[in-house]
């Protein structure tokens, strides 16, 4: 059984013989960035500063002779051969390292339709080098030459190995960059998108039960969390509660009775604040959440939303006994002015 050191942490883990290195991170709970898990898309490349490992069959353009050389492997298919494996990833705590952004990447619009009266869904597809991106960070994009200033839309989507972007696009009233996303970009554009930025990505060895909450827009980097969580195999109880108007706001629903039917640590409630209705809460998150747990103190907690859902939040799961150091957030008007 090998050992495996990730610096600058200097924390450790253990490999199983025949696991390879990326296997062995997401069952220690380290969320490494990965997509085809078969060295064909270079999404979990990492460099290797000390120790053997036997790379297997990967693709020269998921791995250049080059990174080889300079001692990066990938990390779905490295297998250590050595007693101790030392791997540059993540932070001075073990936390991720941010990639760097792009700044002005070409897309192309492959698909837009409305979630929502008001909600649109824009896929964009990467004509050159795909963004990398942590689920839960967004990119900016607009018009600037043409009177549309740059807003931030978080990532809706997990990685993939085709670099497809998923924004959802709230309509504001007066907001020239959201009408203009709504009225005049239309499929087949291109387009300028830069990023990806942010922190709302947590602790990626977290090994405790997960409670999501979102309103709005603000469900995007948290189905982004969630699909990446729970497609690298995460264990724990995942909880997540959508705060809506009226039936009609409510959109990710199928993809949701999905992940329940699916996966079985899975679980959501949508609540409804302007009406009643059949198959769901009624209220605000302040009224149901006391009802469906009782104690947060072993819980992590993303809340994403408008900065006064995400104030209220806060101050409601503190009161049930959540941690601070545990508690991520995202308030869009406050930070990434979406509009």
């Amino acid at each position: 059984m090998a050992r495996i050191t990730m610096q600058p942490s200097g924390k450790s883990i253990r490999c199983t013989d025949g696991d390879t290195v990326l296997l062995a991170l997401e069952r220690a709970g380290y969320a490494l960035p990965n997509n085809c898990r078969a060295g064909a898309c270079g999404e979990c490349k990492v460099k290797v500063i000390g120790g053997q490992f036997d790379q297997g069959m990967v693709l020269d353009m998921a791995l250049s002779q080059e990174e080889r050389k300079q001692g990066f492997g990938l990390m779905c298919m490295a297998k250590p051969i050595s007693e101790e494996l030392e791997i540059e990833w993540g932070t001075e705590d073990a936390k991720p390292v941010l990639f760097p952004p792009q700044e002005g990447a070409l897309f192309v619009v492959v698909e837009k339709r409305y979630l929502t009266e008001r909600v649109l869904e824009l896929r964009l597809r990467p004509v050159g080098q795909a963004i990398r991106y942590w689920p839960g960070q967004y990119v900016t994009l607009g018009q600037p030459e043409g009177g549309v200033p740059a807003r931030a839309y978080s990532i809706s989507n997990a990685p993939r190995s085709d670099g497809e972007l998923v924004l959802h696009v709230a309509h504001f009233h007066g907001g020239i960059t959201s009408s203009w996303i709504h009225e005049q970009l239309a499929i087949g554009d291109s387009l300028r998108v830069s990023g990806a930025y942010g922190a709302f990505i947590g602790d990626p060895s977290v090994d405790s039960p997960v409670l999501c909450l979102a309103a709005g827009t603000g469900a995007a980097p948290v189905f982004a969390l969630t699909e990446a969580a729970l497609r690298r195999g995460f264990r724990e109880p995942v909880f997540m509660l959508v705060s809506a108007q009226t039936r009609r706001d409510v959109f990710g629903q199928g993809m949701m009775a999905w992940w329940k039917t699916k996966h079985r640590n899975f679980d959501y409630r949508i609540t409804l604040t302007r009406e009643g209705a059949d198959g769901y809460l009624a209220g605000r998150i302040g009224v149901v959440l006391p009802h469906l747990f009782s104690s947060l103190s072993n819980y992590t907690i993303f809340a994403a939303g408008s900065p006064d859902f995400v104030d209220t939040s806060v101050k409601l799961v503190k009161s049930l006994g959540a941690q601070d150091e545990f508690i991520h957030t995202e308030g869009f008007f406050r930070n990434n002015q979406p509009f």
